[in-house]
């Protein structure tokens, strides 16, 4: 049996997508930037290569090998032979291992490791006269294994495209311990296979991380180029430029912008990349990824193109539903329409400004707030009151979700039109503040709380993540927990 090319694509993906592997020309000068980065530190490399190779070691193994058939002389006996079948590596252990990050790509090394294997011998001799053969079983220990991948992604119009560059096992020595059968036959099957297993050993390793990588190129290649967020939008996800590589951090980066959720477009970049957002020789935790201020814009655009951005407002005091509670604030509005119910309306009407300062992201937003009367039957249009809202927003974690809350700072509001005279401005600015903080601001705070998912692979959580807002980024520090780490008797 084969190593399993799934499971295979399943402990080197781990690399590609949690740990961002570098690109063979990341000594290429970049001249484009995505709006949302990863940085991906010597902490999160480490922990890449624990994992990748506690998900090799629990879904490789045990290992079946080719049966091995061979004739040698033996002295004193002439021609025997031999076969080994039913050769199974159950168990391995890698004591030692390292990553580091090269102008190439990334080097993963596992050495000093042994296994151990099981399997089946026998043999025969026939002479003119006679006939004689025995079998039994046999223990293998393999010693000084070593097995070595260096891989390389690069950006292909937006997607990675894998590259295998070199891999290899090789291991030093192997013990065979024999049972049952003829004692004087141990060292004749010792001479026999010891260099055969050895074989046997590093080219099924060997042979199937090649497979592997060509699958996995393959999934690489059909993987979307964008996040399904909800029915509304979703987030561009294509890769940008080619990755940025240090001696203790790797950083890449995707488009990052939110579109219509059927739709990829392709955005103008702000700027060139100059250099790296945050060093990684200091950081603390396994990753950070920063999103810019245009991220958010971008979604904000989203939902007031698509038309989401208006709303009844139904959530204040009833007696603002009625004429009659305006009849000291809008005396006209209860003269012409005594009693009768109202209906208000908020349309915000220009995508809201974002901007994200030292520890503090601002946001204005532009809307008119609409007077409507339900008289018999008929929904007339009253008057218009134009309203510019600042507002600030607080950032936060929900799992993997990075979420918000919204604050009223202040507000003026003008009369844009009206169709019962002029109003007390004044008065109604008043009416209206408590529309804002009872109905507008927590109903924003409901859709913000859920937030949207930042771009992780499936399977890894943010653990103790910390948020920083700073020169317009908002970015997010933290260790990564596999929610299978500690299952490793499942299959793949």
């Amino acid at each position: 049996m084969e190593i399993s090319s799934k499971s295979m694509e399943k402990a080197i993906c781990f690399i590609v997508f949690s740990f961002l592997l570098v690109s063979a020309n990341t000594l290429v000068e970049s001249h484009q930037e995505g709006y949302i980065s990863g940085v991906i530190s010597k902490k999160g490399l480490d922990f890449a290569k624990d994992l990748l190779i506690e998900k090799a070691v629990s879904s490789i193994f045990p290992l079946h090998l080719p049966d091995i058939e061979k004739s040698v002389k033996i002295p004193l006996i002439g021609k025997v032979n031999l076969g080994l079948s039913d050769i199974v590596i159950y168990s391995v252990d890698f004591p030692s291992s390292s990553v580091e990050t090269g102008d190439s790509g990334i080097v993963l090394v596992a050495s000093g490791a042994t296994a151990n294997l099981r399997m089946k011998w026998k043999y025969s001799y026939k002479s003119w006269v006679f006939t004689i053969s025995d079998h039994g079983t046999a223990n293998v220990e393999v010693l000084g294994m070593v097995v070595e991948l260096n891989a390389a992604i690069i950006n292909e119009e937006g997607t990675l495209k894998l590259f295998l560059l070199d891999h290899g096992c090789h291991v030093k020595d192997i013990s065979i311990d024999v049972d049952g059968g003829a004692s004087w036959l141990y060292q004749g099957i010792v001479d026999a296979f010891q260099g055969k297993l050895v074989s046997a050993v590093e080219d099924a390793i060997t042979k199937n991380i090649q497979k592997g990588i060509i699958k996995l190129d393959s999934k690489l290649q059909s993987i979307p180029k964008q996040l399904q967020v909800n029915s509304v939008v979703a987030l561009n996800v294509t890769f940008v430029d080619d990755p940025l590589l240090t001696n203790s951090s790797v950083e890449l980066e995707i488009n990052g912008l939110f579109n219509e959720a059927d739709e990829i477009s392709v955005s103008n970049y702000y700027r060139k990349r100059s250099q790296n957002f945050l060093s990684g020789n200091g950081l603390a935790n396994m990753v950070e990824i920063s999103l810019h201020e245009k991220v958010f814009e971008s979604a904000a655009s989203v939902y007031f193109n698509g038309g989401y951005m208006h709303w009844t407002v139904d959530q204040i005091p009833e007696s603002l539903m009625n004429t009659d509670g305006w009849r000291y604030i809008i005396p006209q509005l209860y003269e012409r329409y005594p009693d009768d119910d109202m209906n208000l309306h908020m349309i915000v009407t220009s995508p809201p400004i974002i901007r994200i300062a030292d520890h503090d992201i601002n946001t204005a937003i532009y809307a008119d707030l609409i007077f409507e009367v339900l008289n018999s039957d008929e929904v007339v249009p009253v008057a218009c009151i134009s309203l510019v809202i600042n507002a600030s927003c607080s950032a936060e974690m929900h799992r993997n979700n990075l979420a918000g809350r919204i604050r009223l700072i202040d507000f003026t509001a003008a009369l844009a039109w009206s169709n019962i005279g002029n109003l007390y401005m004044q008065l109604v600015q008043a009416a209206i503040s408590t529309i804002l903080k009872t109905f507008f601001m927590p109903y924003l705070n409901l859709h913000l709380r859920d937030g949207f998912p930042l771009p992780l692979p499936h399977g890894f959580t943010l653990q103790n993540a910390e948020i920083i807002i700073l020169d317009s980024r908002v970015m997010v520090r933290s260790d990564l927990s596999y929610k299978d780490r500690y299952d490793l008797s499942s299959r793949y």
